[in-house]
């Protein structure tokens, strides 16, 4: 086992054969963390986001902070029964992609794709970012080191997952059980004292708010609604991460429908409850929430300006309030709640690698993405989840409050073009079904998704015509890129496919082979490349030297013709001491000579048993090969000649073969005694 094996094992473990991929499924219980934990973690942040739109027309208008969550919690459900159908109906894992390449053309699945690599990237950026600035807050000497500490996170998730979906959903549900429990207990706790009388207020409840430049006074109807799209577009932040479910149902023990199905109404009833939840305690304790690049509209009682004001995050807020009396409560609430920003990350690395497996084997992807690894995960899809987003952590400088702004509208896009796909799917199946149960399903089926249409286009647009000054347009870019490489990519394996299909001019054989045998010297890796090339049987075979030094050119055509090979030696000469030139042309020259023919040409190579040996050894040869590859009618053949160092590799492979390692006898392979014991020494 080399120093590459033994560091992969480390990091990521053992490896996995295919047939224990059923060992890596998830339970229902490992899947709702695994899966929900981004959608459960933006309660730490939708009701901040609703809370601060609402703000810019004053504190009175948080009076209507519950309408708005309502709307978005309606908006939710409705989402949440529509991917409850697409799990039945699509249980291959492909999610909203699959469901729009099937049922509106590869052009929407496509667009649909690119709106999820997107989301999916921004989804890491987005929650590492925040979580970076939550541990800063608490951990003070990460100050300013916000991009480091989230770039190193993200390492970090990607190696957890590299182990495998199974391993990587054990780390990460604990915390978000606890994650769960502890707001719902801090939020069941401060409604309690909220019947009793003796709820307090929160620490910012004292301050007042001023009016953002255009909603002072009395708003119009005009400047209200906008007010309130503003803030509902905010809110549905709270949205992202549902659909993951819906991409990762080959993830899910059997039955995998079933499942999913029940994560999503888990996922729903549990993120509904707390978003609500803290928007009503948020405004039964007078919270006071701006942007925190307008600190400066918070003023005191009196109207006096408030200078070095630190403003905690809702959540903080509300936990440090309810928990007055208990201060092990509140920190375990602020601390678990930066933990679950880092992990709800967790979301995207789960979708991304099933989502760019899929576009892979329909080739809009790098074939690479579609590969499982020795832990038999999508190894190639995550680590480019992980580059990608610590490119972005490190082009916003992991500032939320930029990266924000180019949150959801790549979310709502697959939300609507994911309904309107499911409604023309059961449409389409109604036309043939005949059994009257069966069609009840589909039209009850249909029914929730064109709701689930209605909703989620209503919320593109308003999305859109909100955020699109505010950053938004850079995530419509993006996604266009993102298009249009996917299209290049697939018209680039279409092309290849079209040049290597067989046809009857492949059955024809070559009229004649020329085989060249390279030579540095005359010594025995040359005189066994010879061996090896006469016994081809070819029907020219030269020997080809490369003139750079007339000395040495000299001896070796007196050593050639005292030894009488039998075989001709072909002088190239090379003025400007070039050896792949020469070759090549003389290579291509033949080629010409003959078009149908073919040129063999054999390269002898050492064999080291050691890298560093690697190094002084075979770099003509390397570079030869690079140029020869790209030589029509050329063929390239190594002929190896093992040095003594590689007995020593050789040796390093027997002992590997005899240790005896974890899982042998499971396996069923039979040591003998002897390589018993040495293998426990």
């Amino acid at each position: 086992m080399g120093v590459g094996d033994v560091s992969k094992r480390i990091l990521l473990g053992r490896k996995l054969r295919s047939s224990q991929l059923g060992e890596t499924l998830l339970k229902k219980r490992v899947a709702l963390p695994v899966f929900a934990s981004d959608a459960l973690s933006s309660v730490a942040y939708a009701p901040d986001e609703i809370f601060i739109m609402l703000s810019l027309a004053g504190a009175s208008a948080y009076t209507m902070s519950w309408q708005v969550g309502v709307v978005v919690a309606i908006v939710m459900t409705a989402v949440i029964a529509s991917y409850r159908q697409t799990v039945h109906a699509y249980p291959s894992g492909g999610g909203d992609y699959e469901v729009a390449k099937v049922n509106l053309g590869r052009t929407a699945g496509v667009t649909v794709a690119s709106a999820l690599l997107v989301d999916y990237v921004l989804t890491v950026a987005v929650s590492i970012s925040a979580g970076a600035h939550y541990v800063s807050a608490a951990v003070p000497f990460l100050s300013g080191h916000e991009v480091v500490f989230a770039s190193a996170t993200i390492a970090f998730l990607a190696a957890l997952n590299l182990r495998g979906v199974r391993e990587s959903g054990m780390y990460f549900a604990v915390p978000t059980y606890v994650f769960m429990l502890s707001i719902l207990g801090m939020c069941g706790y401060g409604l309690l004292r909220l019947y009793r009388g003796t709820l307090p207020e929160v620490e910012s409840a004292g301050l007042r708010i001023q009016e953002a430049p255009g909603y002072e006074g009395e708003l119009t109807t005009i400047a209200l609604l906008l007010l309130l799209a503003r803030a509902f577009s905010s809110g549905c932040a709270a949205l992202t991460g549902v659909e993951a479910i819906s991409n990762g149902v080959p993830a899910f023990r059997k039955p995998k429908s079933q499942n999913a199905a029940t994560t999503l109404a888990l996922l729903g009833l549990i993120a509904i409850t707390m978003m609500m939840s803290v928007i009503v305690l948020a405004k039964q304790m007078d919270i006071r929430l701006v942007d925190p690049y307008e600190l400066d509209r918070l003023v005191g009682p009196d109207g006096s300006p408030v200078t070095g004001y630190d403003q905690h995050p809702l959540v903080a807020q509300i936990a440090r309030g309810v928990f007055n009396d208990f201060s092990p409560g509140f920190y375990l609430v602020v601390m678990i709640t930066g933990v679950v920003l880092v992990l709800a990350a967790n979301t995207a690395f789960n979708g991304f690698p099933v989502l760019g497996s899929i576009l892979a084997e329909d080739g809009f992807l790098p074939k690479a993405l579609g590969s499982r690894g020795d832990r038999l995960a999508y190894s190639n899809g995550i680590v480019f989840l992980g580059a990608m987003s610590i490119v972005l952590v490190v082009a916003f400088d992991a500032e939320v409050t930029r990266l924000i702004q180019l949150y959801i509208v790549g979310v709502f896009t697959s939300f609507t073009l994911s309904q309107l796909g499911m409604v023309k799917h059961w449409t389409r199946h109604l036309r043939t079904e005949r059994d009257p149960a069966a069609r009840g399903r589909m039209q009850r089926s249909r029914v929730i998704n064109a709701v689930g249409l209605s909703f989620t286009s209503v919320v593109l647009v308003v999305v859109l015509v909100t955020k699109f000054t505010h950053g938004a347009w850079i995530t419509v870019l993006v996604m266009g890129t993102f298009f249009l490489l996917m299209r290049a990519v697939h018209k680039h394996y279409a092309q290849v496919a079209l040049e290597l299909a067989v046809d009857e001019q492949d059955k024809a054989l070559p009229t004649r082979v020329h085989a060249i045998v390279l030579v540095s010297q005359l010594h025995k890796p040359t005189l066994r490349a010879l061996a090896f090339a006469k016994a081809t049987r070819p029907n020219v075979l030269e020997a080809v030297y490369v003139d750079t030094d007339r000395t040495a050119t000299a001896k070796l055509m007196h050593d050639w013709e005292e030894r009488d090979l039998g075989i001709p030696l072909k002088i190239l000469h090379s003025p400007y001491r070039e050896v792949a030139r020469p070759i090549v042309e003389y290579a291509q020259a033949i080629r010409q000579a003959t078009p149908r023919g073919v040129v063999a040409v054999y390269i002898p190579e050492y064999v080291v048993g050691r890298w560093w040996e690697q190094l002084l050894h075979n770099q003509s040869a390397l570079r030869l090969k690079g140029r020869l590859l790209f030589a029509p009618g050329v063929m390239v053949t190594s002929v190896p000649y093992q040095l003594e160092s590689s007995q020593v590799a050789r040796e390093r492979a027997a002992r590997d073969q005899k240790r005896v390692k974890a899982g042998d006898l499971r396996r069923g392979r039979v040591v003998d005694d002897d390589d018993f014991r040495q293998g426990r020494r």
